[in-house]
C-alpha cells in the first residue's frame, strides 16, 4: 500500500517528535526562568512558558488557542488525507501541522507553551521548535505558491514531483 503525500506525514511526526522531545528534556533539566548562554549575549537557551500565541500576544485571554491548534491540526490532516499535494506543498503544509500539534499538545496538557530557543543578539522573543516548523512550513508553501506554472495554473512536476 502506497502512502498519500508521504512528504507531509514525515514533516508533520518527525517535527512533532523533536518538538515534544526537546521540551521535555528542557521541563526535566532546566528550572522556569533558567538560562544557559550557548554563545553569551547571542544565543542561549532559556525555559520560559507562553500563554498566548506568538510574541505572547493574546497571553491574558489565550484559552481558546487550544481549540484553534486543534482545530488547525485536525484541518491540516483532513489535507494531508484527501488532497494530492505537491512536494513543496507536503513539506510546508506537514511542518505547519507539527508546530500547530507541538504547540497544541502544551496548551492541552499545561495550558501554555514552553519556549527555551533565545537569540538574544537581535532581542527576538524566546521561542521553540514548533515554531521552527511553523516558519520552515510557510517558506516552503511559499516556494510551492512562485514554482513555475502550466497552463492549467498547476505548479510545473518534475519527475521527482
Amino acid at each position: 500500500m502506497r502512502v498519500k503525500n508521504p512528504f507531509f506525514w514525515a514533516a508533520a511526526i518527525v517535527g512533532l517528535i523533536v518538538d515534544q522531545v526537546t521540551k521535555l528534556l528542557v521541563l526535566n533539566t532546566f528550572e522556569l526562568g533558567q538560562t544557559i548562554p550557548l554563545i553569551q549575549g547571542v544565543f542561549h537557551l532559556t525555559f520560559v512558558t507562553n500563554k498566548g500565541a506568538a510574541f505572547s500576544l493574546f497571553s491574558e485571554s489565550g484559552e481558546w488557542l487550544r481549540w484553534l491548534s486543534l482545530a488547525v491540526s485536525l484541518g491540516l490532516i483532513a489535507l494531508g488525507w484527501f488532497s494530492r499535494l505537491t512536494r513543496w506543498e507536503q513539506w510546508g503544509y506537514g511542518f505547519i501541522l507539527a508546530g500547530a500539534a507541538g504547540n497544541g499538545i502544551d496548551r492541552f496538557l499545561r495550558g501554555e507553551v514552553v519556549d527555551f530557543f533565545d537569540f538574544r543578539l537581535i532581542q527576538f522573543p524566546v521561542f521553540n521548535v514548533a515554531d521552527v516548523c511553523i516558519n520552515i512550513g510557510i517558506v516552503c508553501l511559499l516556494i510551492a505558491a512562485f514554482r513555475p506554472q502550466n497552463g492549467n495554473g498547476q505548479p510545473k512536476r518534475s519527475p521527482r514531483d
